[in-house]
Parts: structure tokens; C-alpha cells; sequence
């Protein structure tokens, strides 16, 4: 048995006529009349009982046209989803998440990825940039966000974002009297940098735009994310600086003041990482889901 017997025999049935069936399927009565016995010889019931009036269904004829209604249903609808896989509306999608990006910009394209794709299962994971590469390459997830991101051969980068720096400072330090701070104060201050782990990253950049500008500055503190960091400034140990979307973190007796007289680099990308080579469609489409935020 095949769809197209189905498809002929639905036909028949409704229309309770092989001639206006024939019709309607855009076929000849005599093939039409073949599928018809072909298929009550395969299933060794009559399916229909013949009258002068036209085809009327038989008791087995009347059970089989409710079971070929559900097969019809079931193939347009398997037909329908897999279509739309093929078009990435479909699907599941893996995504690892790391760093000061899940605090602003992250959860803005997760959502616009959402509400474009509601039949795609977005399910996230917490892994650092070493746990992100090495789950790339094993295929346990499909896409990562991170920073400071050396290039690799076999791995693809699209930019989310491209954020300022903010400096976090407590209410009580003299900065916190200043609308904006020079960058060179940074030299007079305590910093708490972020994150420790994987080479190169943040710090790389901070400590990098500090000897751009002449000084090496006072590391107090290295810790492992940007909460930690600010939490510290909280406490009073120092300044901190931040990516801007870090910069909605609340701490009491924090603020985030912008800085003036810093190198034209200083600023951070926010990166979305991926296989070169997946030709995933649900993939391409988040892509372009990136590629269009904030347009």
C-alpha cells in the first residue's frame, strides 16, 4: 500500500462517485477504478459496494476512511515539520553561555531568536571558554558566547556586539565625584581584574590598554567573573573595569562612570562562536538573528 492508494481511495470515498473522484484528482475513471480494487485486493475486504447511484462505503470501507484521514494527517504534518526544520523553524539549538554578555546583551538575542523561532528548544549551558571550544568540537553544543577569542581554524566567529569600558567604583572613593574619569587614574587605584582561567581574555585587554597609555597598574585582586569583581568594589577594595552590559549589575555603593583619554581600543567584543562547517539550517538561522540585532 502507498499514500497515493490513500490519497485515491479518501477521494472516492467523499465524493461517493468514481467520476467526479476522477475529477477531482485530475485522472481518468479506468486507472482510478484499477487503484481502487488494487487496494481492496491487498487489504481482502470490500471497501466499497457499487450502486447504480454511485460508490457507497461498506462497514470495513467506513472504519478504513477514518484510519486514512488520521495517516493523511499524520504525513502532512510530518511533511509540515520537516519542512520547517529544513527552514530552521524547527529543532533544537544548544547554546553555550559565559561571562558579563549573559547580564545585558545575551538574554536580548535569546529572546529575539525566541519569539522569531517559538518552535525551536533553546537549551543553555554554562561553560567557560576552554568547556565551550572543547564542546564545539565534540558537537554537544552548536554555538557559544565568549570574548577575547584567538582565532581558530576550525571554529567560526559572528559579532554580537562591540560594548565601551565603564569603570566601577564605590560612592565613597574620590572618583565618584568626577562625571567621568581619566583613564590614567586608573594608575592611582587599586584594580580588581576578571576573569582568571583561559589565556587570552579581559585582563589581557585591561592590562594591555594600561601600557598603551605609560603605567602598569596595582592589581589587588583577580577574580573569576565580572560579579565577583564588582562585589568587590562593593566591599571596598578597589576599582574595577567593566564591559558596559556588566554595568547593570547592582552592588550597593557601586556606580559605573565612563572614562575619558582612553586609547581609541578600549572597548570589548561580545563574539558568537560556531563549527565552520555546520550547515545546521536552525544554526544559520539564529545567525541571522545575530547578525540583525540591534539594527
Amino acid at each position: 500500500m502507498d499514500l497515493r492508494h490513500l490519497r485515491y481511495f479518501i477521494a472516492v470515498a467523499e465524493e461517493q462517485n468514481i467520476g467526479r473522484a476522477a475529477a477531482r484528482l485530475h485522472i481518468s475513471q479506468p486507472p482510478l477504478t484499477r487503484q481502487i480494487q488494487q487496494l481492496e485486493d491487498e487489504l481482502g475486504v470490500r471497501l466499497f459496494t457499487r450502486t447504480p447511484r454511485g460508490m457507497e462505503l461498506t462497514g470495513a470501507g467506513e472504519m478504513f476512511l477514518e484510519e486514512a484521514r488520521n495517516i493523511r494527517a499524520l504525513v502532512d504534518q510530518a511533511t509540515e515539520r520537516t519542512q520547517r526544520a529544513g527552514q530552521g523553524k524547527l529543532g533544537r539549538l544548544d547554546v553555550a553561555i559565559f561571562g558579563s554578555g549573559i547580564l545585558d546583551t545575551i538574554p536580548k538575542v535569546l529572546l529575539a531568536f525566541r519569539n522569531a523561532y517559538p518552535e525551536v528548544k533553546l537549551v543553555l549551558h554554562s561553560m567557560s571558554k576552554g568547556e565551550q571550544i572543547e564542546a564545539l568540537r565534540q558537537r554537544r553544543i552548536d554555538a557559544g558566547f565568549n570574548r577575547m577569542l584567538a582565532p581558530l581554524p576550525d571554529l567560526a566567529t559572528q559579532l554580537v556586539a562591540t560594548e565601551s569600558l565603564f569603570l566601577a567604583v564605590h560612592e565613597s572613593s574620590p572618583l565618584a565625584r568626577e562625571a567621568v574619569v581619566p583613564f590614567r587614574a586608573l594608575a592611582e587605584h587599586p584594580l580588581i581584574a576578571f576573569p582568571t582561567g583561559a589565556r587570552p581574555n579581559f585582563v589581557d585587554k585591561v592590562m594591555g590598554l594600561c601600557q598603551q597609555m605609560g603605567f602598569v597598574p596595582e592589581v589587588a585582586q583577580e577574580v573569576g567573573d565580572s560579579v565577583t569583581g564588582v562585589a568587590l568594589v562593593a566591599g571596598g577594595f578597589g576599582v574595577c573595569l567593566v564591559p558596559q552590559s556588566a554595568s547593570v549589575l547592582t552592588f550597593p555603593g557601586v556606580v559605573y562612570l565612563p572614562l575619558s583619554g582612553a586609547p581609541e581600543n578600549a572597548t570589548v567584543d561580545l563574539s558568537c562562536i560556531y563549527r565552520a562547517d555546520d550547515q545546521s539550517p536552525i544554526l544559520d538561522a539564529f545567525l541571522q538573528t545575530i547578525r540583525s540585532f540591534g539594527k
